[in-house]
């Protein structure tokens, strides 16, 4: 056995003796799985293609939308919303029984959910501008900024709804599943103004939230609420793409009529109350898969830098993409995702963007912890609380 293995070996067990009996696992995991989902769903899916001077965005379920499989497996927002709504639900009752005001609780949770963002606002401030100076292309400065700032939408979705928890918390998942329900056909079916469906920005995901808050009450303990979750929400999906004419896609496509998820459509809802339902089904596996401390570790540290992973992984594949450009253009790098051929190439640079996303968090991962530098002790693992992760393994 090596001193490396002897040190993860030490070192999870650690942290595994850090955490309070009381903590389900389980919920960390299904945050760290949703987390790396997303990640992976965008590196996946998300081209940026050389085109002399200029880049630009393209997708490879553009010209391969048999593809489509591959966003139902990392499509992973309605699970976000589910752990939140359940973490928030929560984390706003204990706070009322110790007699904490709504607006310190508040400042609380959003305070460390924003904090991370100001890394990457200002970074990408002072890039912006100096590629305007150097003259770049305009275009590929726009879709480099876009791609850098497209998290943000789900942080100030998700700080909205966190902020209306007392509001929501008892609110029946039917109600907003109604209005998502009834846009859709004034948009589709009596062709209404496209600009209605961005009230399913709020409802859409308002939707899996409010499944936590019933999470959290108990609604949801038995098996049956995930099987019911699961299968209504596969057929009902199923249903709205071959019948409906929804995308199969669960993820925006350039140059796509329809988008399931800008905003969200009643198909992305329906696909996630699937996703919330298998999520449920999955607890007491998981439970028990976090027994192991190099399982549960791993968790741990993923959900240690949920905002730092989140937040700085497009800019991992850009700067990937753009420092190796002179060399390029590069198969599955640079080139147009039109073929199997793109799809085998792209999966070793995945390694590439693993370790730029490293750097990035060596970089910017005080931010996590509110901008401080002081490191913490394994043993101090399960100190501190944050907005996607509470309680969060700190270390």
């Amino acid at each position: 056995m090596t001193r490396l293995t002897v040190a993860v070996r030490d070192t999870a067990a650690r942290i595994d003796a850090a955490t309070p009996a009381h903590r389900d696992r389980a919920v960390d995991a299904l945050r760290a799985f949703a987390v790396l989902g997303v990640v992976l769903g965008h590196w996946l899916v998300t081209a940026l293609v050389a085109d002399g001077r200029s880049l630009r965005t393209a997708s490879p379920l553009q010209d391969m939308p048999w593809l489509a499989p591959v966003s139902w497996a990392f499509q992973t927002l309605a699970v976000f919303f589910l752990v939140g709504g359940h973490v928030a639900t929560r984390s706003y009752a204990s706070a009322r029984e110790r007699g904490t005001p709504y607006r310190r609780w508040l400042h609380a949770r959003l305070a460390r959910l924003f904090g991370p963002v100001v890394a990457v606002l200002t970074l990408w401030t002072v890039v912006t501008l100096a590629l305007l100076l150097s003259d770049a292309d305009y275009g590929t400065v726009r879709t480099l900024v876009k791609l850098a700032l497209s998290p943000m939408w789900f942080l100030l979705v998700f700080a909205a709804l966190t902020a209306a928890t007392p509001l929501v918390a008892r609110l029946h998942p039917l109600w907003p599943l109604a209005v998502v329900l009834h846009v859709d056909v004034l948009r589709f079916g009596l062709g209404a103004a496209d600009g209605l469906g961005w009230l399913n920005l709020a409802a859409g995901w308002l939707v899996p939230y409010t499944l936590g808050a019933a999470w959290t009450r108990g609604e949801l303990r038995g098996r049956t609420s995930g099987w019911v979750l699961l299968g209504g929400g596969t057929a009902a999906t199923a249903a709205l793409v071959m019948w409906a004419g929804y995308p199969a896609a669960m993820v925006g496509v350039p140059g796509a009529e329809v988008s399931n998820l800008n905003p969200p459509t009643l198909a992305a809802v329906t696909f996630g109350l699937a996703q919330c339902g298998l999520a449920l089904l999955l607890r007491d596996r998981l439970r028990h898969a976090m027994r192991s401390p190099v399982a549960w570790a791993a968790v741990a540290l993923v959900n240690l830098s949920a905002m730092t992973v989140f937040l700085w992984h497009q800019t991992a594949l850009m700067a990937t993409t753009a420092v190796l450009l002179p060399a390029g253009p590069l198969p599955g790098l640079h080139t147009v995702p039109d073929g199997l051929g793109w799809v085998a190439a792209r999966l070793p640079w995945l390694i590439a963007f693993v370790l730029a996303l490293a750097v990035c968090g060596a970089a910017f991962r005080s931010w996590e912890r509110g901008g401080g530098r002081r490191r913490v002790r394994p043993s101090k693992v399960v100190r501190a609380h944050h907005p996607m992760t509470e309680r969060a393994p700190h270390v």
